[in-house]
């Protein structure tokens, strides 16, 4: 068994360190109240029972709290006072500089908080361990100063997240809809340097790579590009070949026919696209941003987006060409195709390419393989998106975050452009488990941590406010989210619902539970769940005519926060059946992941929460190996088209580099710890294994937190 300890390191369990400290809490007090030998024996082993219980590794706090329980269950209270005295008196010593441990642990990479924080950040490599070092800094800076302590000790406890606190002590946002098409037609300035209009195809993508490193570079959560701003350039190409292949065949005498001419430049022209689709591709994947990270780059495939016929064939032969390379997927160091993480890949279903008899359904049977293989793309259908969002289809931020409709001036709308102020999350779990089960007292509470979260965010909404533009000259003058005079306030993009800021929540399934007893997918108690959201709705909307500013409700990605928000629960409330019992929380509305539930009626149920769910949502289906029973995968795509908005697919791709066993990769429990083993030859070395799992909207590739890898090993097939 293991321990984490207070900066983040693991170490090996041991008791002796329990028993040391409960016998120096002894000898504290007088012979006359002092506890035998064999009790407090009998203290540690009880603590260490407890300990295997909770299937985690616990924290050293989590120990001690376990330890003053039964010192006082045993009745030595003095003991326990001296206990609770001597851990009071380390507390304020640590709190002196709590900072200089986690960052010597980062260094020496054995802190396990941080090697699991992001399952797609690499805590050994130079640059992330630097992004690492300043977070801690920032984190410092920002729970001493910069905070209400109201709201860090919230955040501390576990009631709730104030999301990328390692980013708040900058003036940084959350993400965005990158307006490439104002970046590529009109120009843009990258580290000083003009970029003009691209003369070419494969220009503007590599223009578009070189875009998304520098926008990554200034903020810390996803974006968002579109290949509909790619697929003009597609024209000037074919125009560029078609005058050089007239020149090419004029220079040798040649007096070619009209079709000639168009097959060959037509073969050049899928040449160049070709490479271009790769340089993206490759360039994305092997990017390493000033976070230590590949750029968190989604791409949106949506053929209604192009302005005229002609260039709706041209998207086509972009998204046919990016959907065949991703399919493909990349080399890993020993040369074997594997799934990348990134970028991201969202295709919108439509009438033209959903029914067998339209022109674009081959895409679409493309998407369905390339799914079945890597896990993406992942599916936006034009018709729900449109039933909410008042006519319109658009991309959403990163993996989920949704913009809320807004028009210009002119009164046109505009999505490209537009942003992400800030998550805060609140735990709905707590809230119930706070009630203990009077609904009087859930509301009330409610109520308390909506104001709380209120606060929180409008400190977001603050720290950006003043903000110059040129902090970020990429994002507020060259045309990523704007494009600002030099030394002008980014505030008017901050108010009118240009930008957004969200209001997360997790644990609706934990939550509704509790307070009924039932599953939320009980006809009994899902208009409690809808109740619940509806009310955090009529709460942004308060919040949004108080200010101007566009709250939104947002299915919180919960990554790392899954299995913090578990363990504060099982600290403060104990293990309860079905609601703490887990080491990770459910994610926003979705149905636990042990719910035995077909994947059309999972769909089907949650798609009433993600349309409640404004700020952004998605929502998934776990399925086994499909690659041969496409046909399968074609029905969920077409349920998901009539009946969800936003909704992906999820099986394995794994490859052990140690035997080159092409199958899933298990995890196996061993020590009360979760591992990583291929099935072949037993291998647990995470280095020598190629794991892609959806965690929560993406891909991760770096592995993860012991909550989340029980979520993900206790999920159940829903095909």
């Amino acid at each position: 068994m293991k321990i984490i300890k207070r900066n983040g390191a693991e170490a090996v369990f041991d008791i002796t360190k329990i028993i040391l400290a409960i016998s120096k809490a002894n000898e504290a007090v007088e012979e006359s109240v002092r506890m035998t030998p064999k009790q407090i024996r009998r203290i540690a082993e009880s603590v260490v029972l407890s300990c295997e219980k909770l299937e985690r590794s616990p924290s050293v706090e989590e120990v001690q709290d376990m330890v003053e329980k039964q010192i006082m269950a045993h009745g030595a209270f003095e003991v326990a006072k001296a206990y609770i005295t001597y851990r009071y008196t380390r507390a304020l010593v640590r709190q002196a500089n709590t900072t200089d441990d986690k960052i010597l642990s980062l260094i020496e990479c054995n802190n396990e908080e941080a090697k699991q924080e992001n399952s797609n950040k690499n805590p050994v490599v130079n640059s992330t361990q630097r992004d690492y070092m300043a977070g801690e800094v920032s984190r410092d800076i920002t729970n001493r100063i910069l905070l209400p302590p109201d709201i860090v000790e919230a955040h501390n406890e576990g009631i709730i997240h104030f999301h990328d606190t390692d980013y708040y002590a900058q003036h940084m946002h959350n993400c965005d809809l990158v307006n490439l098409e104002d970046m590529l037609q009109n120009g843009t300035v990258i580290t000083g340097t003009l970029i003009e209009r691209p003369h070419s195809f494969s220009t503007a993508c590599n223009i578009a790579t070189q875009i998304i490193a520098q926008v990554a570079s200034n903020q810390y959560g996803g974006q968002s590009i579109s290949l509909a701003h790619l697929a003009p350039f597609v024209q000037v190409s074919r125009e560029k070949i078609q005058r050089d292949v007239c020149r090419e065949l004029k220079k040798i005498g040649v007096d070619p026919d009209t079709q000639m001419v168009h097959d060959l430049v037509e073969n050049r022209l899928r040449d160049e696209i070709r490479r271009g689709v790769q340089t993206i591709q490759y360039q994305v994947v092997t990017l390493l941003t000033t976070n230590g990270q590949a750029p968190f780059v989604t791409v949106f495939m949506y053929l209604n987006e192009a302005k005229n016929e002609q260039e709706k064939h041209d998207l086509a032969m972009i998204i046919e060409e990016v959907l065949e390379q991703r399919y493909q997927g990349v080399k890993n160091e020993k040369g074997i195709w594997v799934t990348p993480a990134f970028p991201k890949l969202i295709y919108v279903l439509e009438e033209d390419n959903i029914h067998e008899n339209a022109k674009y359904y081959y895409l679409t049977r493309l998407a369905a393989k390339c799914t079945a293989k890597r896990l993406v793309p992942d599916y936006i259908s034009e018709k729900k998106m449109k039933e909410l969002k008042e006519g319109n289809c658009f991309p959403v931020m990163g993996c989920r975050s949704a913009l809320t409709p807004w028009k210009d001036e002119n009164g046109n709308y505009q999505f490209y452009g537009r942003f992400n102020q800030g998550v805060v999350t609140l735990n709905l779990v707590d809230i119930a488990l706070s009630s203990g089960g009077n609904l009087e007292k859930f509301w009330r509470i409610f109520d308390e941590r909506l104001d709380l979260c209120y606060r929180a965010l409008m400190c977001r909404h603050e720290r950006l406010k003043g903000t110059l533009s040129d902090a970020a000259p990429i994002l507020w003058q060259y045309g990523a989210c704007a494009r600002l005079k030099k030394g002008e306030p980014i505030d008017k993009l901050l108010y009118g619902g240009y930008s957004t800021i969200s209001l997360g929540y997790a644990g609706l399934c934990e939550c509704v539970r509790y307070m009924t007893g039932k599953s939320h997918t009980d006809a009994a108690a899902t208009p409690f769940a809808l109740e619940i959201m509806k009310y955090m709705n009529a709460a942004c909307e308060r919040w949004k005519e108080e200010t101007t500013i566009a709250f939104g409700i947002y299915g919180t990605p919960l990554e790392s926060t899954t299995y913090k928000f578990a363990k504060c629960l099982q600290r403060r409330f104990g293990i309860i059946e079905g609601v703490t019992d887990k080491g990770y929380i459910t994610n926003s509305y979705h149905v636990h992941v042990t719910e035995e539930m077909d994947a059309f009626h999972k769909l089907g149920f949650e798609a009433q929460f993600q349309a409640l769910s404004t700020g952004g949502a998605i929502s998934y289906v776990e399925i086994p190996n499909m690659q041969n029973n496409l046909e399968a995968v074609m029905q969920i795509i077409r349920f998901i088209y009539d009946n969800i908005m936003y909704a992906e697919l999820n099986t394995k791709s794994d490859y052990c580099q140690v035997c080159g066993w092409d199958g899933e990769i298990e995890i196996r429990e061993e020590d009360g710890k979760l591992v990583w083993t291929c099935p072949q030859c037993g291998n647990q070395d995470q280095d020598k294994m190629n794991v892609a799992r959806r965690t929560c909207g993406y891909i991760g590739t770096q592995f993860w937190n012991q909550g989340r890898t029980q979520e993900i090993k206790e999920r159940v097939m829903h095909l």
